[in-house]
């Protein structure tokens, strides 16, 4: 891979170039839900009158999504801001691979399938249960039920993982009253025997990332696996009973629970029985697919593990090969920026606590584990709380902030990269005041951030990956009102990622990058010009070099 080339009006700033993404501080289209806009926020306020700023675009199309309808989400977010350009990403490339039928001829169906119609055994699906199109989509899932049938499988088993969080907060009985038309239409012939098997709110059970909470996919083992977990005879009865027993309690949130016929689990996972993890994205999927396939297994007692046949729905580590098995190829990302800065010789600090500690490393790096070149690269990682997050909305960010501090102090970096969590993890909550305090404590860190860059003489670059915080009301789509809760009177909340634009600051206190907007970057009547694939291009230009050809346009010209 070739070195960067150095231009020839700009050799880069006398400190480092900082590159801070506020996960899910967006540009709120309504000022009712907006906590973004109605946090006190001095430092952002005072930057959007002094330093150079342009908005980005960060859903949809722009970030690799199937169309402009889909929200973007942090695993591909930092996928375009670490690799400079646009891949198609997992929804996509999932939905490519089922309407051409290319999934079901690949290795990965074709070895799940036979191996299940050999044995005469049970099929099962785990996964995110919505069509939120972040982690998965229920249409994926109905389409693999179908092919099953189609090819001779006579017993399925869904174990569902109930959202909230990329859909709205309470409607897990909406996807579940479909999907059981679905099961009654698809058993209606009686050649068959398609049920739901098991379940859980995404935040308890199966779905944990980063190795944060070991006991979230050991509670998913237990209800999934040996069907250990609270029974009940229909999953809208569970979720009907948990409702009851705390009012207010949202989906992500739900407890694990088990589908019992005659006293005894539905769908427990057996030796020969074959397991696909229909999830497409790879944080919140690695543990669960470690628990599966690995030998040596000392992060809960799994006891004796089935002889299963294991796939994902894609691979969710290349370099570790989890799993061994998968259905669609990932995106070949390569050549960025961590890469290209390396081989030029640039030292390089990531940093951010447990939550979002993968996406400014793996995901930042094209989901590739572990670094390019260990004596120019460093990585801080610190731990988060286990807690709900509205219980402490400032998390870990002034942790991070001391952390960066020093690393400034240092001087050994010229490029450093953080992600502050708080503006998402705290906006899926739903909960309003914590989310403004998480937007104000990003505020704060800035603030700190901003007086140590400026001693250094570096540059700043602050944006986000996609909005959250911004958006946290739901609202009529015709009119834009605000919808009220009919027993409350209150607002609704919504805790998915929004469809709105991320703000984009650089910021040169010295002056000596002589900055200017470049002309491609200026909003215009449709919305914004670029796209934050172009932050790359952005802080390779800031740093001194000419970005690669095929990088999507900086947001600004220098010297």
């Amino acid at each position: 891979m070739e070195k960067l080339q150095s231009l020839s009006t700009f050799k880069g700033p006398q400190g480092p170039v900082l590159l801070v993404i506020m996960d899910g501080v967006g540009i709120g289209k309504y000022a009712e839900g907006d906590f973004v806009q109605g946090a006190m926020k001095p430092n952002l306020d005072w930057l959007k009158t002094h330093a150079i700023y342009t908005e980005l675009k960060a859903h949809g199309k722009a970030v690799g999504m199937p169309s402009d309808d889909d929200m973007g989400n942090s695993e591909i977010g930092h996928n375009a801001i670490g690799c400079g350009r646009v891949f198609d990403q997992g929804a996509a490339l999932v939905n490519n691979a089922i309407s051409s039928g290319a999934m079901f001829q690949d290795t990965g169906w074709r070895e799940i399938a036979d191996g299940v119609l050999k044995n005469k055994s049970t099929l099962h699906f785990i996964g995110l249960f919505s069509d939120g199109n972040v982690h998965s989509h229920i249409n994926h899932l109905e389409a693999m039920l179908r092919q099953a049938k189609a090819e001779g499988i006579k017993r399925v088993r869904v174990h569902i993982l109930l959202d909230g969080r990329d859909v709205p907060p309470t409607s897990a009985l909406d996807y579940v009253d479909r999907f059981e038309a679905f099961l009654k239409q698809i058993n209606a012939d009686g050649s068959v025997d398609f049920l739901i098997g098991s379940g859980g709110g995404r935040m308890g059970v199966t779905m944990d990332r980063y190795e944060a909470d070991w006991c979230i996919v050991e509670r998913g083992w237990k209800a999934h696996v040996k069907g250990d977990a609270r029974a009940f005879a229909t999953a809208r009865e569970a979720i009907e009973t948990f409702r009851k027993e705390k009012p207010g309690i949202l989906d992500q949130d739900l407890p694990a629970f088990v589908i019992s016929q005659n006293g005894q689990p539905v769908g427990r996972i057996a030796d020969g029985d074959g397991v696909i993890f229909f999830n497409f994205r790879g944080d919140r999927a690695i543990e669960i697919t470690r628990a599966f396939e690995e030998e040596q297994f000392d992060k809960f007692a799994r006891g004796p593990r089935p002889n299963i046949l294991f796939a994902g729905m894609m691979q969710y580590d290349g370099d570790l090969k989890l799993p061994k098995r998968y259905l669609v190829a990932p995106p070949g990302i390569e050549r960025t920026m961590g890469e290209y800065l390396v081989n030029s010789g640039v030292r390089q600090l990531a940093i951010s606590e447990t939550q979002k500690f993968g996406h400014v490393t793996y995901f930042f790096n094209g989901n590739r584990s572990g670094k390019f070149n260990n004596a120019l690269e460093d990585y801080i990682e610190v731990p988060s709380d286990r807690l709900p997050f509205e219980q402490r909305p400032w998390m870990k960010a002034a942790e991070v902030t001391d952390a960066i501090l020093d690393a400034i102090a240092g001087g050994k970096h010229r490029f450093i990269r953080v992600n502050f969590a708080n503006g998402d993890m705290v906006g899926h909550t739903g909960v309003f005041p914590a989310v403004k305090i998480a937007v104000e404590t990003v505020d704060l860190c800035l603030g700190r951030l901003m007086k140590a860059v400026q001693a250094a003489g570096g540059i700043m670059v602050i944006s986000a990956d996609h909005g959250n915080a911004d958006d946290m009301y739901e609202h009529e789509k015709k009119t834009g009102a605000t919808v009220n809760d009919a027993i409350t009177g209150q607002p609704k909340s919504k805790t998915s990622h929004s469809l709105n634009p991320v703000p984009c600051f650089v910021w040169d206190p010295s002056g000596t990058a002589k900055l200017r907007l470049a002309a491609g970057a200026v909003p215009t009547a449709k919305g914004p010009a670029l796209g934050i694939s172009s932050l790359a291009a952005t802080c390779l230009k800031l740093l001194g070099f000419a970005p690669p050809s095929d990088y999507d346009p900086a947001v600004v010209d220098v010297g």
